[in-house]
This record gives structure tokens, C-alpha cells and sequence, in this order.
């Protein structure tokens, strides 16, 4: 499958029932929407809530997404700060169906340039998939190195990066440093922003919500016909009006797309008290698709 015909990726939320166990028929069909979307999928990001799942809910997750048999390439979330488990992992999905690796910089350690570069390296030698660096700083607490990125981009297996640092100048210092990755944008509402400056798609939280809206909106941006900023902006912030993916959960439940929108501790419904903002940000992203499919 060529990633390079998916311009669009949708950080899959882990759908699941009151009893905060996984939902695997609402999986099913929320993964079959990507699909129908021709969106890939990523499975088991910080939306995808991995960290508070245990390791054979993990593989499970996986394991059930390629039995689908989906028309859609699986990215795979491989995140931590325990190098022993996390190479486990990644020797686990090297014997699996999947096509590539979004790699995040080690949570809460905060390692330095030189500690970046060896982990990444560690795990990128494990593996022969292509790998998508993860930077966002706001949930690792320690950006991706620029100087580590000098080395990491050599690597075989180096193949794009996420950028989720909210700046247009902070994405501009990666494009700067490693011209010839493929980097997506981490942030819906900035991609309009980041696509002069070398971004080549998105890895989305909106497109759980709007598939093939959202499918629409990078469309139009990647081939400069994009006019609607302020509705996207207003629309795919209001996902994050609380921690992510509280809202996407609630809103897929709101359209009858999930049973429940349960995450688990210490993510919480009840910090989403009223949910009026999201529903009418559904109507009006509804009503702006509405209008190039008629």
C-alpha cells in the first residue's frame, strides 16, 4: 500500500461500553467509516487512549483492526519512557499486517538531545516499517530535538514527522531541518497555516467525527481551494474543550455512532458538562460538507 496516497489519518479513538471495556463492534465500524473515507487509520495514540490500556487489550485492538482486512493503511501509536517494554512492542507489530510507526518522544523522562537520538535509533533499528516522529510537547513535557532530528533523518526508516506543537514557527524549524520528510500537521485548525510552509496532510482528531468532511477539508487546503477558516477553526477546537478525545467520544455517541462515550480514569465524561458547543459544531461542519456534495 502506498502511504504516500494518504494525505489524511485518523488518530482512532478506542470506542468502549459503561463497563470501560473495548468495544469491538463499535470498532469495527468506526474503522469501516475510515475506510470508506479512504482515510488511514492510527491506531493506539494518545487518542486512541493506549496508555491506559494493558498490553493484551493492545495487542487485541490490533490484532482485530487487521482481521478487518480494511482498504486502508495501520499506522501503529509506539509511545513510553521504559526502552525494554517498548522495544517488546515494536518486535510484537514487526511480525503483524500493519505499514507504519508514529514514534512519540519519551514521556515525563524529558530526555536531552543525545538520550532522544538513541532512543529513536534503538527502536527504529528494530524495525522495517516506515516511521512518522511524534512531537508534541504539550503531553511529553520535552519537544523533539532539532539535533537529534540532524541524525534521525538519515535513518532508513525515518519517513515523516507529526508536528503538534501548535506553532507555525516550531513547524517551520522542522521543515527547515529535515526538507524531505513527509510532515503532517498534528493540529486540525492549523493545517491551512502549515501547508505553505512544506506540510503534506494531516493526522486528525476531527476525522473520528467527520470523516469524510474532514477528508474534504484537506482536499481543498492541499490543492489551495480552502476558504473556510473560521468555521474550521471554531469547529475542530471545540473537539478540545476538554482533554482529547473527552469530546469525540461524546459527540460519536451524540450522532449514534458509539453506545457509550466512556473513557477511562483519569479521563472523564463529567468534565464535559454540557455538550451544545460540539453539537453545533457538527451542524455546521454537516452544513459546510453539505455544500460540495449536493
Amino acid at each position: 500500500m502506498n502511504l504516500n496516497e494518504y494525505p489524511l489519518w485518523t488518530a482512532l479513538v478506542t470506542p468502549m461500553n459503561d463497563a470501560s471495556e473495548v468495544d469491538y463492534p463499535a470498532l469495527e465500524k468506526l474503522a469501516k467509516l475510515q475506510a470508506d473515507a479512504k482515510n488511514g487509520l492510527l491506531i493506539l495514540g494518545s487518542t486512541g487512549e493506549s496508555l491506559n490500556l494493558d498490553l493484551d487489550e493492545k495487542k487485541k485492538i490490533i490484532e482485530f483492526i487487521i482481521s478487518l482486512k480494511l482498504a486502508a493503511p495501520i499506522m501503529v501509536g509506539v509511545g513510553g519512557a521504559n526502552l525494554r517494554n517498548t522495544s517488546a512492542w515494536v518486535d510484537y507489530l514487526e511480525d503483524l499486517k500493519i505499514d507504519a510507526y508514529l514514534m512519540v518522544t519519551p514521556l515525563y523522562a524529558k530526555p536531552e538531545p543525545k538520550g532522544q537520538y538513541l532512543w529513536f535509533k534503538t527502536l527504529m533499528d528494530r524495525v522495517k516499517r516506515p516511521v512518522v516522529l511524534y512531537n508534541i510537547p504539550g503531553r511529553t513535557g520535552k519537544a523533539l530535538s532539532l539535533v537529534a532530528l540532524e541524525q534521525l533523518k538519515l535513518h532508513p526508516n525515518f519517513w515523516g514527522i507529526k508536528e503538534a506543537s501548535g506553532s507555525p514557527e516550531e513547524f517551520s524549524k522542522f521543515a527547515n531541518t529535515a526538507p524531505e520528510a513527509k510532515i503532517f500537521s498534528g493540529d486540525d485548525a492549523l493545517l491551512p497555516s502549515f501547508k505553505p510552509l512544506g506540510c503534506i496532510g494531516l493526522i486528525s482528531v476531527s476525522s473520528n467525527v467527520w470523516p469524510k468532511a474532514t477528508h474534504e477539508y484537506v482536499r481543498q487546503v492541499l490543492d489551495g481551494e480552502f476558504e473556510d477558516q473560521e468555521i474550521w477553526n471554531e469547529c475542530a477546537g471545540s473537539l478540545f474543550c476538554v482533554s482529547n478525545p473527552i469530546p469525540a467520544k461524546r459527540l460519536l455517541k451524540e450522532k449514534g455512532l458509539i453506545d457509550s462515550a466512556e473513557c477511562r480514569l483519569p479521563l472523564s465524561q463529567s468534565d464535559l458538562e454540557d455538550p451544545a458547543q460540539i453539537l453545533e459544531a457538527n451542524k455546521k461542519i454537516e452544513q459546510w460538507y453539505n455544500k460540495f456534495n449536493q
